[in-house]
């Protein structure tokens, strides 16, 4: 089982290398809420201006949030409010990636294999939390991150091979997260769970 991290609230932001490796840089000095209601404006302007294309402005939304949100990796988000940064990554990664798939005529099985494996992925998480059953630390950075997976769609939109990205992504990220969902729960102990049950129902 992987260790306990010192917050949930961490675990849910769901960061990859990128956004962790930019953490380190300020070392947890900079408050993470501010910063990510500022990634996901920047996201939603860019995204209004121009969806999809390589001559469009919102294929750079990616770097912009990261560089606006990644920083705040490292803080304990201990805020009373900084429990509302994972639902606005969230509403980041969601909306853009949904724009560009809808934009560039992305068969829509694979927008949704690919949206449907994230939203698997970020409930199976929240749900281990709160159950006491943690999952390992490689697991976001094989993921890609939030940032990672949006960079990874920007990069498609900007090669002009948006759909294969998709298909590759769908494959990628529902073979990877139920797998490692799958495995997780059945290697943790039983009473611990049931323990961690009946202790939420006090």
């Amino acid at each position: 089982m992987a260790p306990v991290p010192s917050s949930s609230v961490v675990t849910y932001r769901d960061d990859g290398v990128l956004a962790r490796g930019m953490g380190l840089l300020v070392a947890g000095q900079l408050p993470p809420l501010p910063p990510a209601l500022a990634g996901a404006f920047v996201t939603g302007v860019m995204l209004f201006l121009g969806v999809a294309g390589a001559d469009g402005p919102s294929v750079f939304a990616p770097a912009v949030a990261l560089l606006l949100a990644g920083p705040g990796s490292s803080h304990p988000h201990d805020g009373r409010l900084d429990w509302l940064v994972p639902p606005i990554l969230r509403l980041t990664e969601y909306g853009f990636i949904a724009c560009v798939g809808f934009s560039c005529d992305v068969p829509r099985v694979l927008l949704f294999a690919v949206l449907g494996a994230m939203l698997f992925h970020h409930y199976d998480v929240v749900y281990r939390c709160r159950q006491h059953v943690y999952p390992p630390a490689w697991l976001a950075s094989a993921g890609l991150g939030w940032e990672g997976r949006m960079l990874l769609v920007a990069m498609g939109a900007l090669l002009g091979v948006v759909t294969p990205v998709f298909a590759l992504a769908a494959v990628y990220l529902t073979g990877l997260f139920c797998w490692e969902s799958v495995t997780c729960w059945l290697a943790a102990p039983r009473s611990g769970v049931e323990a961690a049950d009946l202790g939420g129902q006090d």
